[in-house]
């Protein structure tokens, strides 16, 4: 993988020329001996696709109905999975249900290179989830294409984890679009897209590919007893709800203001509505730009975007066609609270250690609540707020909860907090040890805070 400055891009992307040409000799050195009778479309199609998909492996507890009277009504399964990168700083699309429940997420690449990934973020209702891998090096993205313009008939390949079989390849054709399927009492999907390519257990999060190697869909499911027919998210789809779930405001609780569209079949991002206040209102946006530009990345749909802000502070230059003519803005995403009042959302621009860092709000616990009780601690914060898919949250700290400690220091106050996020080593460390009293009980958990701490440190 090239690593000089000039293949670089802002923010750890990498030209898709400069990608493109390495799969391409790379496919065509594996190649030098084979009659070109034999590269057909649908081969060179997975050649280019399979170092972007990867094998996901781990153990989860489910729910035992036939345990005896001996047994706690669980039992540990193993899961396997398929995903794909969508980002080369090791963002993984795969399903929800591949990877919730399971401690440790095993993920292999085609060359047999092994990573433990951590979630990100996910979406139960479209069982979509993003987990991360880091690595050393950039890694190969899916190429994505659009499901807007598909065909019955249209030649598909699905690669996946078909029943533990790393990488297997299926082909088919498309037999059907927009299909709704109800899969359990607890679990649905909207306007799939069906196919006759075999898809097995193993195969959920993997890529329906078409005959160009571009991802038009993520496999989800099988109708059980029947052949010949499974499904697909289409990539749209997919790309919309990915956007979300790295988005800086999910991920890093910071906000743009920008409400963005993606356009599959012109392959542009307009702008919707620009939020009154927002850094994207500073900087001069306005509804129905198109965005064409972030910084050195080409953006072609809202996940670009996000993917170009995502690790960095800084203010990138933005080219948007404004009429017919470029112009050329720059774009922020600044540090946001989420806060209810009525029922209403409202996004207030603050600079919460605890709450950016941690994931959690923190307001002064009264003296009284340790008086009397013979407590070891001089004072504390109860959590009033935990941010969605935060570290906190991950490991199932709660609102009302009281913080009493971090690491080997006590948190009587939000000036002792101030200090350990700020001026101990803590920013250094990869998990931070929680006490907290619960119910007049103490308890801890180890909290993964590496992801964050590290944010304005080293780039993503």
């Amino acid at each position: 993988m090239p690593d000089t400055a000039t293949d670089r891009l802002r923010g750890g992307f990498i030209r898709f020329s400069t990608v493109a040409c390495c799969m391409l000799a790379s496919c065509l050195a594996q190649a030098k001996d084979v009659s070109p009778n034999r590269l057909t479309p649908l081969v060179q199609a997975v050649r280019m696709a399979s170092p972007s998909v990867v094998n996901i492996q781990g153990q989860k507890t489910v729910a035992d109905m036939a345990s005896g009277p001996n047994h706690d009504g669980t039992r540990q399964v193993n899961g396997m999975g398929t995903g794909v990168v969508i980002d080369p700083r090791g963002y993984i699309l795969t399903n929800h249900h591949v990877v919730d429940g399971v401690k440790q997420i095993n993920v292999t690449f085609a060359d047999r290179r092994k990573y433990v990934a951590k979630i990100v973020a996910f979406d139960p209702r479209t069982d979509l989830a993003v987990i991360r891998v880091r690595t050393s090096h950039l890694l190969p993205v899916i190429q994505i294409g659009t499901s807007s313009d598909l065909m019955p008939a249209e030649s598909v390949v699905a690669v996946g984890n078909a029943f533990g079989y790393e990488h297997t390849v299926t082909v088919g054709i498309v037999s059907a679009l927009h299909r709704d399927v109800q899969v359990s009492e607890t679990q649905s999907y909207d306007d799939l897209i069906q196919t006759d390519a075999s898809i097995n257990p193993g195969n959920s999060g993997g890529p329906l590919l078409n005959v160009d190697g571009q991802m038009i869909g993520v496999n989800v499911a099988v109708r059980a007893g029947a052949q010949g027919i499974g499904f697909a998210i289409p990539v749209d789809a997919a790309m919309e709800v990915a956007a979300r779930l790295i988005g800086v405001e999910e991920t890093e609780n910071r906000w743009h203001g920008l409400t963005l569209r993606t356009n599959p079949a012109e392959r542009q991002v307009v702008v919707e509505n620009v939020a009154n206040g927002s850094p994207a209102a500073e900087y001069g946006f306005r509804t129905g730009d198109v965005i064409t530009q972030v910084g050195d990345v080409k953006t072609e749909r809202r996940l670009d975007v996000e993917r170009a802000l995502l690790g960095t502070n800084a203010a990138l230059p933005v080219v948007v066609d404004r009429d017919g003519k470029d112009y050329e803005l720059r774009l922020a995403a600044e540090s946001i609270r989420t806060r209810r009042t009525g029922g209403t959302r409202q996004l207030i621009a603050d600079r919460s250690d605890s709450w950016e860092t941690l994931g959690v709000e923190l307001e002064p616990e009264p003296a009284s609540t340790f008086a009397g009780k013979k407590s070891q601690y001089r004072g504390g914060l109860r959590i009033t707020e935990v941010r969605p898919n935060s570290p906190a949250q991950r490991e199932g700290l709660e609102a009302g909860d009281i913080l009493v400690g971090l690491h080997k220091w006590q948190t009587a106050s939000l000036d002792d907090v101030d200090y350990i996020l700020t001026k101990s080593s803590l920013p250094r460390m990869s998990q931070v040890r929680f006490y907290i009293v619960r119910n007049n009980e103490t308890l801890y958990t180890d909290v993964n805070v590496a992801s964050v701490t590290t944010r304005n440190t080293v780039r993503r």
